[in-house]
């Protein structure tokens, strides 16, 4: 896609979650700083956020802390932004943990993908889509997972998002790429998807009481689609909204 796009060579690798950094200092220095002076220590907090969460990773491989779930213990792998050929955000501000809420979507628009490498290009195409086209600062969502199982990186933990009204810089944005109106994902997704969630609790990024919402509830869209919106109603932590909660967006999928 392009020398803008960052890259670890062919190979796939697989990275373990650590702590995001710290919130931005609030010391005179920092306030009394340029607007300039400001962005570069926040791309600079960025970029090192990113290293941590890859472990400097290219060419190296290292599999995800399982993660026991109801079903016994399943092992799931991330992929890093540099392996799926992001591009580096215009802008990165943080919020700090552990989030309350877990937002879950489909993207209808790319369908779904099957292989790694089908996945991969997914994933360009919804940052192309987000911040080429919407001219958004990254990718809106904090992960993204593929019908091959696995979990892609798109802004992470902590980073204010830009896929739930009212919830980005509460929340972790998942979506399963798909189109999930009238047929569920494959089993693999659907318990990728579990083990990650359980995994953000168990290392302090997702709040053990969080609420599990489907976008459809934050704002009026069919999204996560009523087959996906279905499964995960049966889930631990769902919780349905009051109305008064919910904010009144123009509906789209």
């Amino acid at each position: 896609m392009g020398d803008e796009r960052s890259g670890c060579g062919s190979g796939i690798s697989e990275a373990t979650f650590v702590a995001a950094p710290t919130a931005l200092p609030k010391t005179s220095d920092f306030v009394n700083a340029s607007q300039q002076q400001q962005q570069q220590y926040k791309q600079q907090q960025y970029e090192q956020h990113q290293r941590e969460q890859q472990n400097i990773i290219c060419g190296y491989t290292q599999q995800m802390q399982q993660v026991a779930t109801v079903g016994g213990a399943h092992s799931a792998q991330l992929l890093s932004r540099a392996d799926w050929g992001a591009r580096m955000p215009k802008q990165v501000e943080y919020f700090n943990g552990p989030a309350p809420y877990v937002i879950i979507h489909h993207t209808y628009i790319p369908a779904a993908c099957y292989s790694t490498p089908d996945c991969m290009r997914s994933m360009r195409e919804i940052q192309d889509f987000h911040q080429v086209d919407r001219g958004w600062n990254d990718i809106g969502y904090s992960f993204g997972i593929g019908g091959d199982g696995m979990i892609y990186t798109g802004r992470g933990f902590n980073v204010v998002g830009a896929h739930a009204p009212k919830y980005n810089d509460k929340s972790v944005g998942i979506v399963l790429i798909g189109d999930w109106r009238t047929e569920l994902p494959p089993p693999k997704m659907l318990q990728a998807a579990k083990d990650f969630i359980a995994f953000g609790v168990a290392q302090g990024y997702i709040d053990p009481a969080y609420k599990l919402l489907g976008h459809r509830q934050v704002r009026d869209t069919e999204c996560p689609g009523e087959k996906l919106y279905q499964e995960i109603s049966t889930w631990p932590n769902f919780t349905r909204l009051n109305t008064t909660e919910t904010p009144h967006v123009d509906k789209k999928v």
